[in-house]
């Protein structure tokens, strides 16, 4: 989707990389909503992926349940090298860790969100957004004049 950001110019977004956990899921829970908004990112034309360390042994069956994939990043630098690999300048990543942080500042456009657990300061230092919830970083996708609201000069 390309967006025409005033006092900002143009860009484009592919693809959305998001955080497992503290960010798709809470707890290993994935909140109400999500899924929902997910099919809609992918109805509209948008790769959808998560990285993660698959520290609680759930990305399959997660990956399965929302119709999207997911990449092994055990560490920040994985995460960096993963979005390396997909035009970082046409993605946009989702998350909350300080194992974010690196990703952060490869992609076009960094959104934090502040969940239940908890944010790294230096991750949503080197953000460009921050939102209280999954639901509402999917949605300054899926409604884009929130993102251009958000984002204008």
């Amino acid at each position: 989707m390309k967006y025409d950001i005033p006092g900002q110019g143009q860009f484009e977004i592919k693809t959305i990389i998001l955080d497992l956990n503290g960010t798709l899921s809470v707890a290993g829970t994935v909140p109400e909503g999500v899924k929902e908004r997910l099919d809609q990112l992918k109805g509209i034309g948008f790769k959808v992926l998560f990285f993660t360390g698959n520290t609680r042994n759930d990305a399959d069956d997660l990956a399965a349940d929302l119709g999207i994939e997911w990449r092994l990043a055990k560490n920040a630098e994985d995460k960096r090298d993963l979005a390396l690999e997909l035009e970082p300048e046409t993605c946009a990543s989702i998350g909350n860790g300080l194992i974010d942080l690196e990703l952060m500042k490869v992609v076009k456009l960094g959104i934090v969100t502040l969940q239940a657990e908890g944010v790294h300061i230096q991750t949503m230092l080197n953000s460009d957004i921050v939102v209280p919830s999954i639901n509402d970083a999917l949605d300054l996708f899926i409604d884009e004049q929130r993102l251009i609201a958000t984002l204008r000069k």
